[in-house]
């Protein structure tokens, strides 16, 4: 299969309904090869980021949203992060053996968190508690209780993909709501495999032939982390002299990996102290991948 990530929309002409279809490929293996996930972990880390990339199509901004679980079971963290220059990163924390099955044998007791962080506005946070099957339903269970639009979602992520569907009323549109349940009916006949197999066009004519839809031209997405020397110096200005000084004097130099991308930053002692005196940007010692 060609390397394919792209976001395509499409709207229903006349049902007053709106959908989009991601398919992650090259940035889905790059985010793969930063660490090594276990399977279940891959599905739900491949999941997070199509829904990521799903619900940032769906506001106008510059920033980006930041889609969280954080749990109290096996699968502590999980992370997917979407701009709206359609970039993804994402990442995944866990502890001991993930067991296949549902939300709750996945996670355990947990909270699904929704950040949209926009260019010169303080952050906005959505926090509902992790409820369903699946993470498809858990984001449904937000916008019930959030955004109160009609809204489903099917997702799914294999070793080599990462696709999701998303369909949504909307806003300010007086729908009828027989036309949301006769799409959201065809949309539902959707397996896992035809989701990975289908090219955008061909799942759309297999769910909606019958429908008149409008599908725009596709927008390109592509793994890229915001990591960058300014940012780590930034951080390790926060800590503070006294600290990075210990550091430095038990370890020798300081080091710093970006758990998103593996990237790895080492100060010397002439970089810290470069840093500490005068605070502008120094070179620090060759990275490593």
């Amino acid at each position: 299969m060609a390397n394919q990530d792209y976001l395509h929309r499409f709207l229903f002409e006349n049902s007053k309904i709106r959908g989009e279809w991601v398919q992650l490929n090259t940035s889905w293996q790059t985010v793969l090869a930063r660490h090594s996930y276990p399977d279940v972990v891959q599905s739900q880390l491949g999941q997070a980021l199509a829904a990521a990339v799903l619900l940032s199509a769906t506001i106008k901004f510059k920033g980006s949203l930041i889609f969280q679980i954080q749990s109290e079971g096996p699968l502590k963290t999980l992370v997917a992060q979407a701009t709206h220059q359609r970039t993804v990163r994402g990442l995944a924390r866990w502890q001991g053996e993930i067991p296949h099955g549902s939300l709750p044998e996945i996670y355990g007791s947990g909270r699904l968190i929704l950040t949209i962080q926009t260019e010169g506005k303080p952050p906005y946070q959505g926090i509902v508690s992790l409820e369903g099957i699946n993470l498809a339903e858990a984001l449904q269970t937000y916008f019930s209780h959030s955004e109160q639009l009609k809204t489903r979602l099917w997702l799914t992520a294999d070793k080599q993909q990462a696709v999701g569907l998303f369909l949504q009323e909307l806003p300010s549109q007086q729908m009828d709501d027989t036309d949301w349940e006769r799409i959201t009916l065809l949309a539902n006949t959707v397996t896992m495999q035809e989701m990975l197999s289908l090219s955008s066009t061909g799942l759309l004519y297999r769910l909606f032939n019958e429908e008149h839809v409008r599908l725009f031209a596709p927008e390109s997405i592509s793994f890229q982390c915001n990591c960058s020397q300014e940012r780590i110096e930034n951080t390790l200005l926060a800590l503070g002299a006294t600290e990075i000084r210990a550091i430095l004097k038990e370890q020798g130099s300081v080091e710093v990996d970006c758990e998103f991308c593996n990237r790895h930053y080492s100060f010397d002692p002439v970089d810290i102290e470069q840093l500490l005196s005068s605070q502008v940007k120094v070179s620090p010692s060759p990275t490593r991948h």
